[in-house]
């Protein structure tokens, strides 16, 4: 195939108080006409600098490229001038960000914002520009276009939002489209629209394209060959059947390991141990060893070359050096392909239910905010129950209303209507301070945001200890330090932690302080609100393997909140799905994934990406039909049991339709 892009030995390093920071050290790679590569690792790995720097647009100072090529059609772009780049960028060379709220400009039209770059690069009339926008809205599928041109940013949805700045990207039939992690912050059923989207135009215009992303489940959808990147390096790179099926740098076994299988029980996911190197002072060796279970003295010594797999397939471990011994992947790794007999499905979703004690109870439970006339029904009459000792997954879109369930149960909001029993007391009723003081020990939460939920200006000793001084928990200064010692040890980190700051840990160590915060107490329930969505996949391991640790060794239960709706099967027993404010579907998890019968679920499931690239291929994405929304003439939907614990919200009519479903089966 035809190279359109060649990138030789790039190195990119950033000015720092503390130093120079290597951020990309020698990174080589091609870009093949018509391909689609993406470009994977852990946050900090590289990968945003080196997307950001085929385009220049690393800011000098303090950034810079200190040496290597970036060979664009035969000329080096390392040796371009500001001025020359800008003929490249957006007319040869395009780019999508991460965030399309800070991609457009809040003060234009999206109609001006894309004809900007078709007057500046194509130099057409304002007409034809004008026709060629409303051309490019309605092939990335904005509805009304031609009305559309003349709305705001703020008037878009966020998967609609990220539609307008794919139109600006493709505006002039870029050679190359960049994206950069342009899915991470979209739904899942977004998420899966836009990369059909992606693909769709890549056929059409012939575009080649480098995926930015961490989401493995993405790569297996979108990509022909996959990088993968470690402290500012590639460590492997070959087709994507290589990678998912035959991955060889025990750094790809760790990504992949880290992501839990659909069609798997749940076991303990990989993890990969630490943290990545201080690239201030780059490791001698392979920077990859002190995280490496299998390294080897000649790690510590020296850095591996690239070792041939196949022609396409390179991997920089010392585990394929020929005086190597022979290391295989953990099994876990074989669990990657989809497949599941019949016969297993029947199996797992004959185990008996055994009888058990309920804990929380959620009754016609609604949460309405008020805004001048308008009125949000953000959680319209929920009911369900937890029992002790399992995990209840509530998953949905953004908007749904599931983290306003959350918040309600913990009385953040107080409920507008229903009840939240817990042991049979409703505790949205009045109680005393003492009553009250009571319950806030014996429910805790675990918030979204590692980096927000903690408090800058404290100790992590005094973030932990916080809850036992407000309940009395600790009778001295020396029981309080002792404990806060115990907790963190309880959720792997060490006791020196005890004296340093927020800032000074990584996300995945802060989610952990967050968890010990709420243990400190001794609580019953967690409400884990989000708790691993702002994490690294390897990291989101460690903090779900933590959790079911904590619950088997504390008895303790979860509403585990989520849109991870992979990571919500790993770690549930049961499962709730909301859609605008009910739930439209509940079941035990396994029940749920094999025998979805709503149509939201199913839509849901088909649009989780799974890390298996032939599955990918060959999958149907079920689309929600809006004609299933209740639109309040007719028979209103209600929650119905139609098999003993799966409850769906159906009309009489589908409700015997369903009861027929499970009598043929």
């Amino acid at each position: 195939m035809d190279k359109i892009l060649d990138v030789k030995d790039l190195q990119v390093s950033f000015d720092t108080y503390a130093g120079e920071v290597k951020a990309v050290r020698g990174v080589s790679f091609h870009l093949n006409k018509g391909e689609t590569l993406a470009i994977v690792g852990e946050s900090g790995s590289g990968k945003s600098v080196t997307s950001k720097s085929l385009m220049k647009l690393i800011p000098n100072p303090p950034g810079r490229i200190t040496g290597g090529e970036i060979i664009f059609e035969g000329k080096d772009l390392v040796k371009y001038t500001e001025k020359q780049m800008q003929k490249i960028r957006g007319s040869d060379i395009s780019m999508i960000f991460q965030d399309p709220m800070t991609s457009l400009n809040p003060t234009m039209t999206v109609g001006k914002q894309i004809m900007e770059s078709i007057i500046k690069h194509q130099k057409l009339p304002k007409k034809q520009a004008k026709e060629k926008a409303i051309e490019l809205l309605e092939m990335v599928g904005i509805p009304d276009a031609n009305k559309r041109l003349t709305a705001y940013p703020h008037q878009f949805s966020g998967g609609m939002r990220q539609r307008v700045v794919i139109a600006m990207a493709i505006s002039c039939n870029p050679k190359v489209l960049i994206a950069d992690e342009p899915t991470t912050a979209l739904d899942v059923t977004i998420q899966a629209q836009i990369l059909e989207l992606l693909k769709n135009l890549q056929k059409k215009m012939e575009t080649s394209i480098i995926f930015i992303t961490h989401d493995l489940g993405v790569v297996a959808n979108i990509a022909d060959r996959v990088a993968v990147m470690y402290a500012g390096k590639i460590v492997e790179i070959g087709k994507v059947d290589e990678i998912f099926y035959n991955p060889q740098h025990p750094y790809t076994w760790g990504l992949l390991g880290a992501m839990p299988n659909l069609n798997e029980e749940a076991e303990e996911l990989i993890t990969i141990p630490g943290s990545p190197p201080n690239l201030l002072n780059p490791p001698i060796g392979d920077a990859f060893a002190d995280r490496n279970k299998y390294a080897m003295k000649i790690d510590y010594q020296l850095e591996p070359p690239m070792f041939k797999v196949s022609d396409t397939h390179y991997a920089a471990t010392w585990l394929l050096h020929e005086k190597s011994p022979k290391v295989l992947p953990p099994d876990a790794l074989k669990k990657h392909r989809q497949v599941l007999s019949k016969e297993r499905q029947k199996e797992r979703l004959s185990k008996k239910r055994v009888k058990r004690e309920k804990l929380l109870e959620i009754k016609n439970l609604k949460q309405y905010f008020s805004s001048g006339s308008n009125v949000v029904k953000a959680v319209d009459g929920i009911n369900f129950e937890i029992y002790k000792g399992e995990t209840f997954g509530l998953v949905g879109e953004s908007g749904c209303g599931k983290s306003t369930t959350g918040r309600t149960i913990i009385r953040l909001y107080h409920a507008t209507d229903g009840e939240v029993l817990y042991k049979n007391v409703n505790i949205h009723d009045k109680k005393s301070s003492s009553e009250s003081q009571k319950l806030n020990q014996k429910i805790q939460m675990i918030f979204q945001d590692p980096y927000s939920s903690l408090n800058p200006r404290q100790t992590v000793a005094d973030i932990i200890a916080e809850g036992m001084d407000i309940h009395g928990l600790a009778a001295s200064k020396k029981t309080r330090l002792e404990k806060v010692y115990e907790l963190l040890e309880t959720v792997g980190l060490n006791r020196e932690h005890a004296n340093r700051y927020p800032h000074e840990f990584s996300g995945g160590q802060r989610q952990r302080i967050g968890i010990a915060r709420a243990l400190a107490v001794e609580p019953e329930f967690i409400i884990a609100d989000e708790p691993i969505s702002a994490l690294d996949v390897s990291i989101q391991a460690q903090v779900v393997n933590l959790m079911k640790k904590l619950q088997k060794e504390k008895g303790l239960t979860y509403l585990f909140i989520a849109h991870d709706l992979s990571m919500v099967k790993y770690i549930s027993d049961r499962i709730g799905v909301m859609y605008k404010g009910r739930i439209v579907e509940l079941a035990e998890s396994e029940e749920l994934y094999q025998n979805p019968l709503h149509p939201y679920t199913r839509s849901l499931l088909s649009a989780i990406p799974l890390p298996d690239p032939e599955t990918e291929k060959t999958r149907k994405r079920v689309k929600f039909d809006k004609k299933f929304v209740w639109n309040g003439k007719g028979e209103e939907p209600v929650l119905r049991e139609v098999k003993e614990g799966h409850w769906v919200s159906c009309t009489e009519q589908e409700f015997q339709d369903y009861k027929k479903h499970f009598d043929a089966i």
